[in-house]
């Protein structure tokens, strides 16, 4: 999400030069003048709320594989097996069946339904959310429908994975409370993505220089790539992780921010399965060939994948095979931080800066929605914002050590966990959460399971 220092960080335009539609002067999207930056403008809403669209039905660039089409009922008594093509959609459901229980266990109740007398009852969640659920502790004006199920949460600052419920119960948390084995470490996970089976979460350590791969029922690291605490480029080394993500056919895609690189990890391996870009300290924007600190590599529902490169303010969009089809800048950004899809043609980047922003616009480089609030309201280093399926933004801001949900309709905040500004690890705090997704079955590379495209090694 962010590089550490000694990582440059240049953004293209001025905030202040772009015109009242957050285009440059010359319509482009973006400013020209790369000297002093002042503050940007005031949030530019949107006219009509940015819906996420539903998934393409369309077979993905490069995947080279055949889509299987449902075959007839079988003959009563025979139990049939899975198509080879259905196989991985089957496992993915049965593991996410759990979870499944967990979001109707604790969705928020229809305004139709009375709801239940403070201590009545104190529910449990089912299957490997086995956390007591009491009750909730979201700030005020917090409305629980926004959501579509719980969010996971990376708590940097408190070294814990968090699921929450929309009502803002803890229903999960890692480590889990016998905590780790001896000699074992999980030390600033600042990224958090469900994998496509719903069983496992891939968590980056960025600060340690590791990845590992937790299992959500057990409560244990499963697999780890680097050596915890020890940056490097060689063979189980890494240099400032980021936003590790598990593809569907099992490899993990990540950017490797301080050796300027994007990698291919095969889970039980300790050697790259692919490279993309050169291996260097030297971070510059030339993909494919080299990338300027990439902090960000997310699927797109088309196959392909978006890069966030820090230097020089850059979002590129390359295929599965390295193939760079466009480059961007996110405009008016200083500091771009996980850029990932909104819909087809429009991507989202949150800008991770003091006053921060979140900015969704085309790839023309044309502005939908920016939302920069000043003052108390104002963002403070925010590194992740995703869509909702309902049109609203859930965003983690970082050093204002909250979770919140924003409505570009309104530009209000109508979902919060953790208190702005106070830093804290009892219920209802965070310290510098860093990352986010949603649980299963809204998780991010569930919801682009079918799409995402396959790196070959």
């Amino acid at each position: 999400m962010r590089a550490p220092a000694g990582a440059t960080r240049a953004a293209h335009g001025n905030p202040a030069a772009l015109d009242a539609r957050g285009q440059g002067g010359d319509g482009s999207g973006v400013g020209h003048d790369p000297g002093t930056r002042q503050r940007g403008p005031p949030p530019i809403r949107c006219p009509a709320p940015v819906r996420l669209p539903q998934a393409a039905a369309t077979t993905p660039r490069s995947l080279g594989r055949r889509v299987t089409r449902p075959s007839r009922p079988p003959r009563p008594g025979v139990v049939p097996r899975a198509p080879r093509g259905h196989r991985r959609t089957v496992f993915a459901l049965l593991a996410a069946v759990p979870l499944l229980a967990l979001w109707v266990a604790t969705r928020p109740p229809s305004p139709a339904v009375t709801r239940p007398r403070p201590g009545a009852h104190r529910a449990s969640a089912p299957g490997p959310f086995a956390h007591p659920l009491t009750g909730g502790h979201l700030q005020p004006g917090s409305n629980p429908a926004v959501l579509p199920g719980p969010v996971l949460i990376a708590d940097e600052g408190n070294n814990r994975l968090l699921v929450v419920t929309p009502r803002g119960q803890i229903a999960w948390e890692f480590p889990g409370p016998a905590g780790l084995p001896p000699g074992q470490t999980f030390l600033s996970p600042d990224d958090a993505f469900f994998s496509p089976t719903g069983g496992t979460i891939v968590a980056t350590e960025e600060s340690d220089s590791v990845i590992s791969v937790v299992d959500v029922a057990q409560h244990r690291i499963l697999f780890r790539y680097g050596t915890p605490g020890v940056p490097g480029s060689g063979p189980n080394q890494l240099a400032n992780p980021d936003d590790a993500q598990q593809l569907p056919n099992g490899l993990i895609f990540t950017a490797d921010i301080m050796n300027c690189r994007l990698l291919l990890i095969t889970p039980g391996r300790h050697l790259p399965t692919r490279v993309f870009g050169e291996t260097t300290p030297a971070c510059l924007h030339a993909p494919p060939r080299r990338w300027g600190s990439p902090n960000g590599v997310f699927p797109m529902t088309n196959g392909d994948f978006v890069v966030t490169e820090i230097n020089g303010d850059w979002a590129d969009v390359m295929t599965p095979t390295g193939r760079i089809v466009t480059t961007m800048h996110p405009p008016g950004v200083l500091y771009p931080s996980d850029t990932n899809e909104v819909g087809p043609g429009v991507l989202l980047t949150a800008d991770y800066s003091a006053p921060g922003q979140v900015v969704i616009y085309t790839t023309a480089g044309r502005v939908l929605w920016r939302y920069r609030p000043l003052g108390a309201a104002a963002l403070n280093h925010p590194s992740l914002a995703l869509p909702l399926p309902n049109g609203d933004v859930l965003i983690n801001d970082d050093r204002n050590d909250r979770v919140i949900v924003v409505d570009p309709r309104t530009d209000r905040v109508v979902w919060q966990y953790g208190v702005t500004g106070r830093a804290g690890s009892a219920a209802g705090l965070l310290n510098n959460p860093d990352g986010v997704d949603l649980a299963p079955p809204h998780s991010l590379d569930i919801t682009h399971a079918a799409t995402t495209g396959s790196p070959r090694a």
